[in-house]
């Protein structure tokens, strides 16, 4: 997005330290978390930091062909698999501060796409998710799975992995096969 956008380094941070931390810190602030998970451990702001510099140091071409092509489909996957993992995480952390499960769900579902939404606000254009998208029905799917499950008596660890599966898999299809939501007809 801030390669497309002709940022410049400290928007390549802005926009890539937004959409990693931005669901996890909406969501630690909904739970009432003491401290904002990234406060107290700041690896993960180092880590947005750090591959947002590495981007922009690759220069335009080199960042054109990442995402066009074979690579583009591989930047694709990797955020298939990141919206599964943060589903799970946030489902989990969400459990784990005593929410009821459909709070849980929802939580783990804003730690999945929040931070994209943050970040394509900041760069002025409509949120992926607002796009026919099936990218929150995957993360609701995967943190529907993960609180079934364990209320069904499931061991976390194995109910999380059902949960990243289901959220993986939903979005996988929907790339492999160009499924999208259906959108209301634009009026004039």
């Amino acid at each position: 997005m801030a390669a497309r956008k002709g940022m410049d380094p400290f928007g390549f941070a802005l926009l890539a330290t937004l959409t990693g931390v931005g669901g996890g810190t909406v969501r630690d602030l909904l739970i009432g978390t003491r401290a904002v998970f990234w406060v107290g451990d700041p690896t993960d702001v180092l880590v947005c930091l750090i591959v947002a510099e590495l981007v922009f140091a690759l220069g335009p071409k080199r960042v054109a062909m990442m995402e066009g092509g074979r690579r583009g489909r591989v930047l694709l996957w990797a955020d298939a698999l990141g919206l599964a993992l943060f589903a799970v995480s946030g489902t989990g952390k969400a459990l784990a501060a005593g929410v009821p499960a459909l709070s849980a769900i929802a939580l783990g579902t804003i730690t999945a796409t929040f931070g994209g939404i943050i970040r394509d606000i900041f760069a002025g254009t409509t949120p992926l998710v607002l796009r026919q998208e099936i990218y929150v029905t995957a993360a609701a799917l995967g943190a529907s799975v993960m609180v079934a499950l364990q209320a069904a008596g499931v061991a976390p660890l194995a109910s999380a992995a059902a949960g990243f599966a289901a959220a993986f898999i939903l979005r996988a299809l929907a790339l492999l096969r160009g499924w999208s939501l259906p959108a209301f007809p634009k009026r004039d």
